[in-house]
């Protein structure tokens, strides 16, 4: 064997070998997200658990408290209503406080903008999931705190534009997953669900392993043919 053919043959079994580790590490990736979506599913199904600080992670919960006056806009969604019709809309915040808890901002869901949705009043019971405030970025559109429409989830500026004074909201948002009411906002359907294409990632890495390996094969021949 000559001497490019064995520093070849090197080069390759080395990509191979990273190739291969990385499809095994997808695979192990796969495993992890199909037990991560059964604890999910698991506590989908189950009754909510009441809403504790810091929140359970991918738990569904069940906040009680009254709501707040005051509301706030959230994003920018187009979405088909009644009639085939596309509306642009946004989610509806509000304050819930809750008895020996900090208050904490709930996202009782999608509403058509412009449009008037009165607050909720009074005792309320809230099941929904705990979604992590937001950083604003170089690209995140400016909030309209005056008119209290805000791009970014940051529940300490939004609170703070509904009235809620130190120490504070919650520094998460109560998502409400349920059924709309009337005409009232749409809430979420169901607990946020990560993808699962680790197995797709892992056939592309083993691909791409096959793949040099075959490469190699031709390139070998045509060196030994020379």
């Amino acid at each position: 064997m000559s001497g490019s053919v064995r520093s070849a043959a090197v080069s390759t079994a080395i990509a191979v070998s990273i190739l291969l580790g990385l499809g095994v590490w997808q695979l192990r990736r796969l495993e992890w997200k199909a037990g991560l979506l059964a604890e999910i599913d698991h506590a989908e199904a189950a009754p909510p658990v009441p809403l504790v600080d810091p929140p359970g992670r991918f738990a569904k919960v069940v906040a009680r408290g009254s709501f707040r006056p005051g509301t706030a806009l959230y994003g920018a969604e187009v979405r088909d209503v009644a009639g085939g019709q596309s509306r642009m809309g946004a989610h509806l915040l509000q304050i819930l406080d809750r008895p020996g808890a900090a208050p904490v901002l709930v996202d009782r869901g999608w509403v058509a903008v412009p449009g008037a949705v009165p607050a909720a009043a009074g005792p309320a019971e809230v099941v929904g999931y705990a979604r992590p405030a937001e950083v604003s970025g170089y690209l995140s559109a400016d909030d309209d705190v005056t008119g209290r429409h805000f791009y970014t989830l940051n529940p300490a500026a939004i609170g703070a534009a509904l009235g809620v004074g130190v120490p504070g909201v919650a520094p998460y948002t109560l998502v409400a997953i349920g059924r709309a009411v009337g005409d009232g906002p749409i809430p979420a359907e169901a607990l946020p669900r990560p993808p699962n294409n680790h197995l797709q990632y892992a056939f592309t890495w083993f691909g791409l392993a096959g793949a040099l390996v075959g490469v190699f094969g031709v390139w070998v021949r045509g060196q030994l043919a020379g």
